[in-house]
């Protein structure tokens, strides 16, 4: 019964390892507009169930159907989602996508929600992606039981990964670890940072050191738009790129990325920016090839943190990480059998959740019917005794043969 139940159950997922990132951003579909494209799906297809989760290396759907998935019908699904996407370019996501199907599903999602599956393994914030979507999508009427019962014990299985493994304890994103250096470093919350680019790596830098508590920032870019940008969301000012042989308030820590095939910050760039200060800078170049002029750290006293450096630190932790995989694999292997347990004391649950309800009946049938004469000529304090029995009999009816039958069905599948 529990295996017939999980057959409906299929994920079809588009990830890093079959797929560019920017061909799976085309698949993103943003959260307000998820209600009004995927319900009708649902309705469309006849789906029991339906789950979108989407993050920047990876898109899935999950979904529970009595029908064949098979080829013609994901051809069909992608292109009712996906109208603007011709065919040719549909049937390419077809042929290189990931299906799952049952227990392979479960244990795919649990992957997921473990990091094991992710692009960098071991960063949690999956984990979280995984329990926002699921609650983004029973919001908006997409989910149903199964799902309900797959996602809470997906996101304890992930939880157990995070807390019995080390999986996540050393940080292997250059962002991140750009952080822990500053922070090694005791960089004070009032130290003035220049920002040299806008791009991705610059946005999320700045954002993390806005949430640690910084709050001086002066961002260049050269396109000032995309300066001003990131600069009104870090509260700091925004410049043209030229802007710095001009620059002159100083500053303590520099953090550029740029996409410029020479250095950006040469000898009387930095002198400029420095305005004669004396005390030792910070400059984080997460910029290949390098934004600093390698002269400026023979000229000045200059901490200097390279992409390389830091891709180096990177390589050791994620070594480090994946020596915890296997303790994470019997983590993985006991939640697969814990959920087949699972499902099948769920599938009685629901088989027998008539049972109370036709107990109720056959006590009501019996006092208001069948004795109801020798009843109603007891005395009040005789049928006060007798309805604390029936009532006792009743619970006991209920949970005793629910259990037994509980404990048969997971013992004998």
């Amino acid at each position: 019964m529990a295996k017939e139940v999980l057959n409906q159950l299929h994920t079809v997922a588009f990830t890093h390892r079959n797929f560019e990132v920017d061909t799976i951003g085309k698949l993103h579909i943003a959260l307000d507009e998820q209600q009004a494209r995927l319900l009708p799906i649902k309705q469309q297809f006849q789906l029991e169930e339906l789950l979108m989760l989407s993050t920047c290396n990876r898109v899935e759907f999950s979904l529970v159907s009595t029908e064949e998935i098979d080829a013609p019908f994901l051809h069909a699904f992608l292109s009712a989602i996906y109208p603007t996407f011709d065919s040719e370019f549909l049937t390419s996501f077809v042929l290189k996508l990931e299906h799952y199907q049952g227990m392979r599903a479960v244990d795919h999602a649990m992957s997921v929600a473990s990091s094991v599956d992710s692009m960098i393994i071991g960063e949690r914030e999956i984990i979280t992606q995984v329990r926002q979507a699921y609650e983004h999508c029973t919001a908006i009427g997409l989910t149903g039981d199964l799902l309900r019962i797959l996602n809470r014990h997906v996101v304890e299985t992930a939880k157990k990964v995070y807390t019995r493994t080390s999986i996540s304890t050393k940080p292997v994103s250059v962002v991140s670890l750009a952080y822990h250096q500053l922070k090694n470093l005791q960089i004070p919350l009032g130290a003035r940072f220049l920002i040299i680019g806008a791009g991705m790596t610059n946005t999320t830098m700045g954002r993390f050191l806005k949430k640690h508590g910084f709050k001086h920032f002066a961002v260049f870019n050269r396109t000032l738009a995309k300066a001003e940008r990131l600069a009104e969301e870090l509260g700091g000012t925004a410049h043209d790129l030229h802007a710095l042989n001009t620059y002159s308030q100083g500053f303590d820590v520099i953090i550029c990325c740029t996409g410029a095939d020479h250095h950006i910050i040469t000898p009387s760039i930095y002198a400029q920016v420095l305005q004669g200060e004396q005390k030792q800078k910070t400059v984080i170049d997460m910029a290949i090839p390098q934004d600093l002029d390698p002269v400026i750290t023979q000229q000045h006293a200059v901490k200097h943190i390279s992409v390389g450096f830091l891709q180096k630190i990177s390589n050791e932790n994620l070594k480090e990480r994946a020596k915890e995989l296997a303790h994470v694999e019997e983590i993985l292997a006991e939640a697969h059998t814990e959920f087949q347990q699972i499902l099948q004391v769920r599938q009685v649950e629901l088989a027998m959740r008539a049972v109370p309800e036709e107990i109720k009946r056959i006590k009501s049938d019996a006092i208001n019917e069948v004795f109801k004469e020798e009843i109603n000529s007891l005395d009040p304090q005789s049928r006060e005794v007798l309805e604390k029995i029936l009532g006792y009999v009743e619970k006991k009816y209920i949970a005793g043969p629910m259990k037994l039958a509980k404990e048969i069905l997971v013992q004998h599948g």
